[in-house]
């Protein structure tokens, strides 16, 4: 076989997903053990055997690492629920800090994140007790720097599993931490919450020398601004101060992994390596082995981290090779590769890291070729004219042009190689990152040559390291301006849905089929092609399922909640109030981001409360409505007014909304005119929506005042299958006389905990239970999303809870 550690590999990775199957870890071991005994003793089924024994490999390896093997176990003493407890661990590393940008207070705050391995628990100041386990602090404040690995710490808080996404696309914090046997977090409001109850005498060394590195490149410079910081990030990989603002640009230019102590940087600082040494004469298979230790110095003194990890393995199977004087064969080295990692650490295949690593260097690997064949066409000289004939300059220039031309073909085959990757985990599209890489990544190399050298002479030179560093700050600067204006092309970048897993099967199967040639090769190449043909149509027929489908997911936010509808077709998405500024950026912004909301269709505010509208100016910053409704209401929120002055002079304003305008799907209605109605939450907009066939009825935070003066309309009116309320300041939303017109089959409740009058009561928990029909709370079971269909509907939360239903009342 031409490469065994390609099946090797697929076996291997086939066990690790099957990890999740509850089979105990003996019967894995026991099993594994009979397969070995087998495969000794049954020669003719060794090939199927050895197979067998490979995925048991992977499966009890992965369950190894997650199952509870000590009766200690932090998931045995706390489960589920978790509980206010004093903890006694050792600090697994030094405690990482991070800037952000509070939008509310227009000012920035510090978090310090840090993991911990606890040896001892406490609850309720009673007796110690042994625990095992690894826990996640996040402290709101910038812990100091005397706190660092190796330390024995004491802290006091809530201990209680990692949370979820709120809304479906956002973050998976819990699952990250899974992955890497964290199940519980603590969060800290203050520093000086931390006690250290003991201490090495000295920081790692790691520590140490990057706080000697910092100030080694900083040597000569005015100050330490950005683009010094910058330096750090992509040389020592401290990232402390790469804010949401600052790393924007470069996210949006897809230049943000030059940040990362990854693949290309291990790949930059091994080819300088290699140069120098083969420029002193060295042989090559002893290059790789002269570099090998300089390149796990590197990565020991920037942490360990494990983009690097990964990065080191696949190079020193290269190096090996090298050594041993094998040939070398790049895609089976790829598979070696991702063997050894994963049975170092299974539950990186699941890492986002990993999976785009194996990807992208393999879709250079296979696809490059083609795009190297276009290349030299575009290079090929005029085959009749000599060598010695051609212009002078075209001598001069060929080689720059042949080296520029091949650094945009391998980014553009590795950014084809992750585009289905980064819509999943970052619902990101920059169809020109080809270009903005083709002036970062050369300027990246040769901020490292700078930097590497400043390092290596300040002690000698201090003179010539100054030099060094003005000339790494100076071509930072550079990225730095060429990655904020690539960022601005038009077309640099869009937001994508997040794409389903047979959509990005499709996508690597007829992008490698394509380019590689293997689709239009050999005798069998019709029933390729007729594969292909039939995959997509499986893929329109899943497209053609979903089209009809119309979505309202109800955003649960401090105080208030937001509603977003994406119907069928293109302009039918609404957007129904915002929540406030800081709701806004960290919900509402990052959610309709991963919906693929780069514009936002139609956005209406039912009322001026600042914890349902806040924010509408920052959303319409960041969204631009092509329509935005207010309601005919006057209210005396300051914020709102202020918002309603400043669309004055926007095209996007409409009419304001009167009872009866139909905006988009909805039917507008507001309490009657004449009743005594006087607070903001007894006067919103309320819609309601008759959608393929069902109604839907959204109440915002109506109070009883309102409800009483809706009561005397047609009860005809009011009737819906589906209530989305929110909880007014003051009283309950829906209470029993209103149910009683309403009659509907599923109720969401929109509140949130804080703040505390903002949560369902446990008295309104009862009341609504007694009704027999799916009750859905946004404060525990986080966002929801009510799928409405032609014939049925289905209600999901985040957490799980469903119901659905099929016929209009």
């Amino acid at each position: 076989m031409k490469r065994p550690l390609i099946p090797v590999a697929l076996f291997l990775v086939l066990g690790i997903l099957l990890a999740p199957l509850p089979v105990p870890l003996s019967v894995l071991f026991a099993a594994s053990f009979i397969l070995v005994l087998l495969f000794a003793a049954w020669v003719r089924a060794r090939p199927v055997l050895l197979c067998a024994l490979i995925v048991l490999t992977g499966w009890t390896n992965h369950t190894r690492r997650t199952a509870i093997l000590s009766p200690y176990d932090l998931r045995v003493i706390f489960g589920e629920h978790g509980a206010i407890v004093t903890v006694h661990g050792r600090l697994c590393a030094t405690p990482s800090h991070r800037l952000h940008f509070d939008v509310k207070k227009d000012t920035n705050y510090w978090t310090t994140t840090a993991q911990i391995e606890v040896s001892q628990v406490r609850q309720n100041n009673g007796e110690w007790q042994p625990a095992f386990g690894r826990i996640e602090t996040i402290t709101r404040d910038y812990l100091p720097d005397t706190f660092f690995a190796g330390q024995t710490v004491e802290l006091t808080e809530a201990l209680k599993p990692a949370s979820g996404p709120v809304a479906e696309g956002l973050f998976d914090y819990r699952s990250y931490l899974r992955q890497q046997g964290i199940y519980y977090e603590m969060r800290l409001n203050h520093a000086s919450l931390w006690q250290l109850i003991a201490s090495p005498a000295s920081p790692p060394l790691a520590d140490r020398f990057c706080a000697w590195a910092k100030e080694a490149l900083a040597l000569g410079l005015p100050v330490k601004d950005e683009s010094v910081q910058l330096e750090w990030a992509l040389t020592l990989g401290w990232k402390a101060a790469l804010s949401d603002e600052i790393s924007e640009p470069f996210i949006r230019a897809a230049t943000y992994h030059i940040f990362a102590v990854d693949g290309l940087r291990i790949a930059i600082i091994g080819a300088i390596l290699i140069g120098l040494f083969r420029v002193a004469g060295i042989p090559r298979a002893w290059c790789g082995l002269l570099a090998a230790p300089l390149i796990f110095f590197y990565a020991a003194m920037t942490g360990w981290p494990a983009s690097a990890v990964r990065a080191i393995v696949m190079i020193m199977v290269i190096f090996i090779g090298w050594a041993l004087k094998r040939p070398s064969d790049l895609i089976n080295s790829l598979f070696a590769a991702a063997i050894v990692i994963l049975l170092w650490e299974p539950r990186q295949l699941y890492q986002a890291g990993f999976q785009l690593s194996f990807f992208v260097v393999l879709c250079i690997i296979l696809i490059l070729p083609f795009f190297k064949n276009i290349g030299e066409w575009l290079l090929r000289p005029d085959p009749l004219l000599p060598e010695s004939l051609r212009p002078r300059w075209q001598r001069w220039l060929h080689p720059p042009a042949r080296y520029l031309i091949d650094l945009l073909l391998t980014s553009t085959a590795a950014w084809l190689g992750s585009i289905p990757l980064v819509a999943l985990y970052f619902h990101l599209m920059t169809p020109l990152s080809g270009p903005a890489n083709v002036i970062a990544v050369p300027l990246c190399g040769l901020v490292l040559i700078c930097n590497l050298s400043s390092l290596l002479l300040v002690a000698w030179l201090p003179g010539v390291a100054v030099l060094f560093n003005h000339a790494g700050w100076f071509i930072m600067e550079g990225i730095r301006a060429s990655s904020q204006w690539s960022s601005r092309w038009p077309g640099a970048y869009f937001y994508l849905p997040m794409p389903s897993l047979l959509t990005i099967g499709i996508y690597y199967f007829i992008l490698l089929a394509a380019l590689t040639g293997w689709l239009f090769q050999g005798r069998r190449r019709q029933w390729k092609i007729g594969a292909v043909i039939a995959l997509c149509l499986i893929w329109s027929a899943h497209w053609l399922w979903e089209r009809p489908a119309t979505r309202l997911t109800v955003l649960p936010e401090e105080g208030g909640h937001a509603v977003y509808l994406r119907g069928p077709g293109r302009g039918n998405n609404w957007l129904i109030d915002c929540g406030g500024e800081s709701s806004v950026d960290s919900l509402l912004k990052p959610y309709l981001r991963a919906q693929g909301v780069n514009r936002l269709p139609n956005f209406l505010l039912t009322h001026g409360e600042a914890d349902f509208s806040g924010g509408a100016q920052l959303a319409c910053d960041l969204f631009r409505p092509g329509n935005i409704y207010v309601s005919a209401t006057h209210f005396l929120s300051p914020d709102y007014n202020i918002f309603l002055r400043a669309v004055q002079t926007n095209s996007a304003l409409r009419p304001a909304v009167h009872t009866g305008d139909q905006p988009g799907p909805f039917t507008a209605f507001f309490p009657e005119a004449g009743s005594r109605v006087v607070k903001a939450d007894d006067k919103p907009i309320l819609l309601r929506a008759d959608i393929n066939g069902f109604r839907v009825l959204l109440l915002s935070d109506l109070g009883h005042p309102g409800q009483n003066a809706l009561l005397n309309r047609d009860t005809n009116y009011l009737r819906a299958d589906i209530v989305v309320a929110g909880l007014p300041a003051d009283g309950e939303p829906l209470g029993d006389a209103f149910l009683d017109f309403v009659q509907p089959r599923v109720i969401v409740i929109a509140d949130s905990d804080f703040p505390a009058t903002r949560l369902a009561t446990q008295e309104l928990r009862d009341r609504l239970a007694q009704r027999k029909i799916p009750v859905f709370y946004t404060s525990e079971m986080r966002a929801v999303t009510i799928t409405i269909r032609p014939g049925s509907w289905r209600v999901e939360a985040m957490d799980g809870t469903r119901a659905s239903g099929t016929g209009s009342k």
